[in-house]
């Protein structure tokens, strides 16, 4: 395939940490003692599809949860995720959250 035909991919970049077998898709932005951190292109068409998947099914939960109406409704949420090298999307749960580094979602009702 020669140059002019060839499409190049958008990538955006990203700490990763190796881990010993050598796979760097698996830790995202975490800095973990088990490997080291090295900078790497994460492809933006599957980070954009997985961010939207993972935003879409967290709206469903929240309208849901919103739903449920009560004496103290849902206002705000706000989660923390990491992105794999591979462009996934990982939730950060609250034993994984110490000593670890990721983006942060907030989602707000509108006022």
């Amino acid at each position: 395939m020669d140059d002019v035909n060839e499409v190049v991919e958008q990538t955006l970049p990203f700490w990763v940490t190796v881990t010993d077998d050598g796979a760097d898709d698996s830790m995202g932005l975490f800095n973990s003692r088990d490997g080291e951190a090295v900078l790497r292109a994460v492809p933006l068409g599957p980070l954009r599809k997985n961010l939207a998947d993972t935003v879409d099914a967290l709206q469903q939960l929240f309208a849901d949860a919103a739903a449920r109406g009560g004496t103290l409704p849902l206002a705000e949420a706000q989660l923390s995720f990491q992105v794999t090298a591979g462009g996934g999307v990982q939730l950060v749960g609250t034993g994984q959250v110490q000593g670890t580094r990721g983006l942060t979602l907030v989602f707000k009702r509108p006022s």
